[in-house]
This record gives C-alpha cells, structure tokens and sequence, in this order.
C-alpha cells in the first residue's frame, strides 16, 4: 500500500491512539506508515523554531539553525523521541544578475550528503558561492544532520580516543594472521556498537532516514517536497519517492546508488570496489602524462611502482610517525573521489620520494581533534548499512569473493572489506529492502545526474535508477569520474540542475549528455581544503 493513501489533508484520521501491531513484517510496516503519519502531522503543527546555531553563533548568509522531533521508532509514535538538528538559510529573492526583479520564492530545497553519516547541517552556506546563487534566491536551503548524526541523536561503537589507530598498514594481499586480527577488530566494533546503544541501535536505517524526511518536509510547512540527495542521499530519496510519491515536488539524484534489492549493501560494495581500480588507473594515467612536473613514472605501470615503493617505506618507516602505509592509502583513496585532489596528491608522493615527507604528512595524518566526528560517521555507516539489508555471516563467503577480486582490483577491495566487516557480526534484525520503483504518472519527473566514471557510485546505479523511476531523466558526465555533479564546474550539468529545480523544465530526451569537465592541471601543493570525510569507501 502507499504511503499516500494513509494520509487525509491534515493527517487528523490518524492521531488517535495505535494498538501494538502483531510482529508481523506486513502489520509492522503498516503501523510504521500510520506511525509516519502521525509523526508528521505533529510536526507539520510544530513547525521548526529557528534560531542562532549553537556552536557557531556568527554564521555568514543568515543562516539559522532549529530541530525537528521524531519518533526512534515509527512503529511506536507515541515513544521514544530523537530530535535531528537543521540549518537554513532563507531565500535571498535577489536576482545574482544586475537587476532590481525581485525572485520569486518556491519554498525549501532540502539536502542530504549521502555517507551514510555525513552532515548536511551546513549545507544552506552553500548559498554564498557563485554556483548557487540563482538557486538560493529562489529556495531556503535547509540542510540536516540525519539520525545518529551529530547532535542528531549521535551513535558511536568505539572510544573516539582510541580510533585513530595510525600509523596502520594496508595489505593489498593480507596474510591470514591478518585476515584473524582484523576479524577479530570486527567483532569487537559490532559489540560496541550493540553494548553502546542498546534497543536503540536496530532503529539506524534507511527506511527511518526516508520517514525522517518526510516528517521534515512536515515541519517545513512543504505540502510537497524538493530533495537534493547526493550519493547515499540518493538511496533513501529513492525509498522517498516509492514510499511517498504524492509528497515530492522534484528530486535531483546526483551520483546515485544501486538500489536494487540484491545489491544492498554488499554486492553494491564489491562493485565499488571493482570501479575504484578503473579510476585509480585513471588517476595514475594523469599522473604519468606530467611525469616532467612530478618525476613518479611515464606510464600507469610506473606510476604505481612509485606508489608501491612509497608504501613499502612507509611499512619501515611512517612519515613523521603518523603516515603509514594505511594513511596513505586513505588520502590516495579520496582521489578516486574526486580529481581536483590529484594535483596535490601527486605532489606530496613526488616530495616524499624525494625526500620531503612534509605534504604527505599534512594531507594524510589523522588529527586528533576530528576522532569524534570521525568515530561517530563510522558508526551511522556501519548501523544504517548493517542494518539495511542481510548480510553473509560465513567469513569464508567474505574472504572468497573478495580475495578473487583483489587480484584483478587490489587497490581498494580489502580496504573495503574491514570497513564493512562488523556487519558479518551484527546484533539485532535486518531490514529488508525496499523493492524502490514507481509506474508512469506516480511521481513527478525527476533528474538523475552521474558521472561515466563515478568509483564511489558506479555509473550502472543511475541506469537501474534511472530503469525505476518512471519519468525521469538521466544527465550524464561522459568520460569523468568526480563523485558529486551538482554546483561543480561542469556548466552543461549546472544548467540542467537548475533549469529543473528553477523552472520545473527537464531535457526533452530520458537520457542526455554533457561532455566532460577538462582535467585538472598540475600545479604546486595548494592550501584550499579538502572535502571532508572522502577518504572513506562508501557513498
């Protein structure tokens, strides 16, 4: 049944009080959709008490910060409750082009990250750049920081204190004393995690994130919603849409996931990590054609030698005590990400082989100072996948299919793996996925943007949304792999984003074309700050 024939205009038919439900998979989802409901008729008659941020008071673009309440567990409205912490900034309704028109407002864009465990709490400063200024005078931006996020009912499986574990090795062929430590670390995280939320731990998920938004969108005074997910973003706008169809408004998707029911969450991994080594070629390709900047090899193959006998150095002898093999796999992983990063990856390895460790530490130790936002991002994104979907429990199954990958994709596979190990030990149930899909005249187009050579989230994951989605229209990046289009610098995808999210309008054909953003040039180490948290092998 859908969401939407459970809810009358104001959602009045459904605030009296719910009986317990059997526990039944279909009498449980039935109450979770009232329980929705009535979560977001409370809220829609809250509305969001915006007011100055709490740890950062002088916040540039008028941004203001509030919460929203929802129930841990939607199943039990009348519960426990969480609040998740929200920032917006309201619409300037100034034209960024000279002129004294005023813009009309179409009401709030909200944002999510993806991760699962980012914050998108400060998207709505996004509104300052020049790429987003025709968007932010149209819409409040509203950004939030999702369940166990943050100050969103924050999760954590480990002592922030002893999380960064550095300087840490990176076997891209472990030994089976390796394999038996790091199980053995796998174990001890999916205790922690269980041991440090309780009953609380198995309401982490996706489904929960989508009934969230909703009960957001609520609180905004939105009567339909506008969604900008980007990466796992997309995921839960997905089961958004299948769920809630009669509330969206638009919905730009922008380097989406899987979300075919038998690749959530493990076999979208083991994709994930067959993708990265195509773009790590990718990124060792650029390299080489600047063997005269940086000196590490004229063809891919000698590029990764450089790589490997840094490594090999860094197993000796970490760079300032911090970066070992470990570290700079992680910084050499955010790459794959995003290419603006090579120039200055590529530097600091070339100064480290030549004997200034000094960029390398800078861009791969791990500070203290972030283990708590670290620890808890770790967490969110082991609960919600973990909890998202069934996993194999047999380590045999783990160390086959991962081992027959590794020899044809060893940069990232095993990385991958420890990331994703604890949920081979997990306490509690599993949901099961939402089969995500909606037929012709359900929903209202929408805009799936994707770059060809997305590693993070490989291209075939827009196709199959794309395939799901009736009505909507796929934009692709060709011959590019930067995870995250939107307010880039490729102008073609731009226009597209904003000609929909400004005018409704989309291309007149279901699939259309941009041609690639031009490389990066290389150029000395630059201080311009990174994208937080890219290093991590998951959306």
């Amino acid at each position: 049944m859908r969401a939407a024939l459970l809810y009358s205009a104001a959602g009045s038919l459904l605030l009296s009080a719910l009986t317990a439900a059997p526990d039944t998979e279909g009498a449980r989802a039935t109450a979770e959709l009232r329980g929705t409901a009535v979560a977001a008729a409370r809220a829609k008659a809250a509305g969001i008490d915006f007011g100055p941020c709490p740890d950062a008071q002088d916040l540039p673009g008028g941004m203001q910060c509030g919460t929203v309440t929802v129930p841990l567990d939607y199943a039990r409205p009348d519960g426990r409750q969480i609040e998740l912490a929200v920032g917006r900034a309201r619409a300037t309704r100034e034209d960024p082009h000279p002129s004294k028109r005023e813009v009309r407002r179409q009401g709030a864009l909200v944002y999510n990250p993806g991760g699962p465990g980012f914050s998108g709490l400060y998207f709505p400063l996004i509104g300052l750049l020049p790429e987003w200024k025709r968007i932010a005078a149209a819409y409040d931006l509203v950004g939030y920081a999702s369940r166990g996020v943050g100050r969103s009912a924050p999760l954590s499986c480990k002592d922030p204190q002893q999380f960064f574990q550095g300087p840490a090795q990176a076997p891209t062929h472990p030994s089976e004393a390796y394999k038996k430590e790091r199980i053995a670390q796998a174990k001890a995280y999916a205790r922690g995690c269980a041991e440090r939320a309780g009953g609380a731990l198995r309401h982490y998920h996706s489904l929960n994130n989508a009934r969230d938004l909703d009960v957001l969108r609520a609180a905004l005074g939105e009567e339909r919603l506008t969604f900008m997910g980007s990466s796992y973003g997309t995921y839960f706008g997905a089961l958004y849409a299948t769920l809630f169809p009669a509330h969206v408004r638009r919905m730009v998707f922008d380097s989406a996931v899987d979300p075919d029911p038998a690749r959530i969450w493990y076999r979208n991994n083991l994709d994930q990590s067959a993708a990265f080594e195509g773009r790590w070629r990718d990124f060792r390709r650029w390299i080489a054609r600047h063997h005269d900047v940086y000196g590490l090899g004229r063809t891919a193959r000698e590029v990764r030698h450089s790589y490997e006998r840094a490594s090999a150095r860094l197993a000796v002898e970490p760079a300032g005590g911090k970066v070992g093999p470990g570290q700079l796999q992680g910084a050499f992983l955010q790459a794959g990400y995003y290419d603006d990063q090579w120039p200055h990856r590529a530097h600091a390895l070339s100064a480290y082989l030549k004997g200034d460790p000094g960029p390398l530490v800078e861009q791969a130790e791990q500070h203290p100072e972030a283990a708590v936002e670290a620890e808890n991002a770790r967490a969110v994104h082991v609960a919600v996948e973990c909890n998202d979907a069934p996993w194999p429990t047999d380590w045999e199954v783990w160390d086959r299919d991962n081992t027959r990958l590794a020899r044809v994709a060893p940069f990232e596979t095993w990385h991958n793996v420890w990331t994703n190990l604890p949920c081979a030990y997990w306490e509690g149930p599993r949901q099961k996925p939402l089969d995500v899909g909606t037929g012709p005249g359900e929903l209202p187009p929408t805009l799936i943007l994707a770059a060809e050579r997305d590693a993070a989230t490989p291209y075939d994951g827009a196709l199959e949304l794309h395939r799901r989605l009736a009505g909507s229209v796929l934009v692709t990046e060709r011959d590019a792999g930067s995870h995250g289009l939107a307010g880039g610098p490729n102008a073609c995808v731009n226009g597209h984003m904003e000609a929909y999210l400004l005018e409704g309008r989309l291309p007149g054909r279901r699939t259309t074309d941009c041609a690639a953003r031009p490389e990066p040039k290389p150029k000395p180490l630059s201080t311009a700050p990174e994208k937080p948290g890219a290093d991590r092998p998951l959306r």
